[in-house]
């Protein structure tokens, strides 16, 4: 079953009676259902980037240290939809985004991995993390790949959720600029058939 890639804002509700009124969470502080992995809003300029810092977001994705570079439509080569993210703008970034889940169940993330051709080193590095923990290390090697080929791979890492939120992460290991490229993340929960 497919945790939904729709974004839907997980609002308090409660009855209202005479006299009586409830105060909402704010969208800003609630938790959501897992969106959009492709990271298509808000949008990049075409044939550009635009460059994130820790504390922006990117959607429902925020950039969680150092910088990124949201990757516009026509710029390179996307895995799925129009846009990416290279998870090193001038310095390695990490980009996390927070949805709900259910404790003791598990899940299994999907994304497609690159990396920046234009320039080195050409062996990418980074990590998976879920709720600030290393889950999985990843390396991509981008010799002789370019904007127009950028050859990605799908990964896939699994994990059992400790509560009902779940931090997922995207951190780039290597110094400097040109690093790992992500696009279509997608997290589905897991049946004893697949997982």
């Amino acid at each position: 079953m497919v945790v939904s890639r729709s974004f839907a804002t997980v609002a308090l509700a409660g009855l209202l009676t005479a006299g009586t009124a409830m105060a909402l969470a704010s969208p800003a502080s609630a938790a959501s259902r897992f969106d959009d992995g492709s990271f298509e809003y808000p949008t990049a300029p075409a044939n550009s980037f635009t460059t994130l810092s820790s504390g922006q977001s990117i959607g429902p994705w925020r950039v969680t240290s150092g910088a990124v570079d949201l990757i516009g439509a026509g710029f390179w080569q996307a895995a799925e939809g129009d846009q990416s993210v290279d998870l090193n703008a001038t310095q390695p970034g990490t980009v996390s985004q927070t949805f709900t889940t259910t404790a003791g169940k598990k899940y299994t993330v999907t994304y497609s991995l690159a990396a920046n051709p234009a320039g080195g080193p050409a062996v990418k590095t980074g990590r998976v993390l879920v709720d600030g923990q290393n889950f999985q290390d990843f390396s991509f090697d981008s010799t002789g790949k370019t904007r127009a080929a950028m050859g990605y791979v799908t990964r896939q890492v699994t994990f059992v959720a400790n509560g009902p939120t779940t931090t997922l992460g995207f951190a780039s290991t290597v110094p400097g600029a040109y690093g790992p490229v992500v696009d279509d993340v997608r997290v589905d929960t897991c049946c004893a058939c697949c997982c």
